[in-house]
Parts: structure tokens; sequence; C-alpha cells
């Protein structure tokens, strides 16, 4: 997906996030083969690290009040044969009964927007999707973050109907906020918006999938 990785395991994405961060992962039940997998970083272990990897993104002093009480989930993966719907809802099952069992009652992380697009890099469909999500979903002003290095998206095209990524979209449904402009991801050759779900927002229809209730 046009990502240029300086890891130390060739062909992997390691970072040193890794040994800080629980691990989810959905396994098939014939055969045991992983299809699924996000990892998640607890305010605990994020301490410790000194960081979370959305604050190597974005400045997210405006959030110091909520990190207390906040995973940071992020490395989101679904296999391409099970991309129907049932293993991010068995992911989200498990992340709601994480957060509720460490007593965590919102999720941050950064969400991707592939900028390589018929071989080329293009950061239209980013500029598209910020300038729909700033109207519809944009978080309160003493919540929004800065990103470090900001995508200029004025330009790029921003008119394009486009919806958004699968995860985007799962994200907003769920109740989630965008909390400012995308920054540019040079490693992974992506625009990375910044969300945050916090369970007071969570969307009703989703309560039962997210919390158990």
């Amino acid at each position: 997906m046009g990502a240029r990785l300086d890891t130390p395991i060739a062909g992997h994405d390691v970072d040193a996030f890794d040994d800080y961060c629980e691990h989810l992962i959905v396994r098939e039940p014939q055969g045991g083969r992983v299809i699924g997998t996000y990892r998640v970083l607890t305010p605990t272990q994020a301490r410790r690290l000194g960081s979370t990897y959305t604050a190597t993104e974005f400045d997210i002093s405006a959030l110091h009040l909520l990190l207390p009480r906040t995973l940071e989930v992020g490395r989101s993966c679904v296999h391409p044969d099970h991309r129907q719907g049932g293993v991010i809802m068995a992911l989200w099952s498990a992340l709601g009964a994480f957060m509720a069992g460490n007593g965590l009652d919102a999720m941050l992380g950064c969400a991707s927007i592939p900028m390589v697009q018929d071989g080329r890099i293009s950061g239209d469909a980013a500029a598209s999707l910020w300038r729909k999500l700033r109207v519809s979903h944009m978080a309160p002003a003493e919540l929004q973050v800065t990103p470090r290095v900001r995508l200029p998206v004025e330009r790029f095209d921003s008119s394009l109907e486009i919806k958004p990524p699968a995860l985007i979209q799962g994200y907003l449904r769920l109740g989630a906020q965008v909390l400012g402009p995308p920054a540019w991801d040079p490693c992974f050759n992506t625009a990375d918006l910044p969300i945050l779900m916090r369970t007071q927002h969570l969307a009703e229809r989703y309560r039962r999938h997210f919390l158990g209730e």
C-alpha cells in the first residue's frame, strides 16, 4: 500500500510502542489462522513509555484531562477474506470489555486515509473527507488537536464525493468525533485523522455490541 518502513525485521511493521501494548487477536475457529488484530495502549503503559502514538502525530495537550481514562487503539487490520463486518465487531466487543474492565471511558487513535491512488500519491481523498467531516463530526473546540506535520489539504481537490474508509465509517457510526485536520504520515503514505470515541456518546444501536448492554 505504498508504505516505506524502516524496521528491525524486514517486511514487518515494528515500532517502539509494541512492547508496551496489549495485542488483541481474532482467530478463525477452524485452524486458528489470525484474521484480525488491534493493539491497545493503556494510560498506565502510556505513562511508562512517556507518550502515545497519537502524540507523535498530533499535539494532544488539549486532551490532558481525558487521557487518564483513555485507551489508545491502533494498527487495526482485518484479513481480506473477512471484511464483511463480523471480525471488526468481535474486535470492538473485546475492546469494550477491556475498557469496562479497566475503568476507561474513551478511545483515541489515528484513522488512516490511503494517499496512493492509481499508482500515484494524491491527497484529494483526504481533503474531500476532511471538508465533509469538519462539518458533520467535529469535536468541540476545547478538545481539538493540531497535527505536527499537517497535510496541506488546500493544495488538493476537496470536491470529491467519496465514502470514508470502512474503519473510519465504523468509528463514526459508533459516535466518534474528529479532533482536527489530517496529519501526513510519510512512512505509510497516509493522511491520518485524530479520532476520539467516548462511551457517553456511543450510538445506542452499538451499545450492546461494544459494552455488552
